[in-house]
């Protein structure tokens, strides 16, 4: 697996995804992506528990993030891996509902309903994740950051501030900044609603 072989084994047992030539992507991925993989999996467990493998949905995650950082910056890896991994895991739903279909004496009728009455809602989180995203990456590199680490991350404003090398005042802010244009954002699509009951 991906993060296993990134993590573990010598440069020169890397596959082609992570050539030994590539140093930066390695440590990218070690540094930027395998500190979520516990979440991710244990995220995956809780919210489909009828799957039988999640290691390789997590592999696969891995592998499509890695793909996608090859071609551009990615604003918020987290996001992207969880967004991923759902889209993935929801796939491999249909296809096994498509694949017993035949045989309907194995499907639990509850789980069907229970199944149905939850897509639509998570089609709209996941439209709601992707446009959360869009407007983090049309925010000025700094705004990005500090919503990014405070937002997404959940560090203090204290941490931010280290890790930016910025005062304290500046990432309150730039992160009122960002918030600011984030809404102003997402009103601009329609979303001036208030909190979902």
């Amino acid at each position: 697996m991906l993060y296993k072989v990134v993590g573990c084994l010598p440069e020169s047992s890397l596959p082609e995804l992570v050539p030994p030539s590539n140093p930066e992507l390695t440590r990218w991925f070690t540094e930027e992506v395998q500190p979520h993989e516990s979440a991710l999996r244990a995220w995956l467990q809780g919210r489909f528990p009828t799957l039988f493998d999640v290691d390789d949905l997590v592999q696969e995650s891995h592998l499509r993030l890695v793909r996608a950082h090859e071609t551009g910056s990615i604003a918020c890896v987290r996001a992207f891996l969880f967004v991923t991994a759902r889209n993935l895991a929801l796939n491999h739903l249909r296809h096994r509902r498509y694949e017993h279909s035949e045989n309907a004496a194995e499907i639990d009728p509850a789980v069907i309903v229970d199944d149905r009455a939850a897509i639509p809602e998570t089609v709209e989180r996941a439209e709601d994740l992707q446009l959360l995203i869009r407007a983090i990456r049309s925010l000025p590199e700094r705004c990005r950051q500090v919503v990014t680490l405070r937002k997404i991350y959940g560090l203090s404003q204290k941490e931010v501030a280290a890790k930016l090398d910025i005062s304290e005042h500046t990432v309150e802010a730039q992160g009122a900044i960002g918030l600011r244009k984030c809404t102003e954002y997402l009103r601009g699509y329609g979303y001036c609603r208030g909190p979902r009951r």
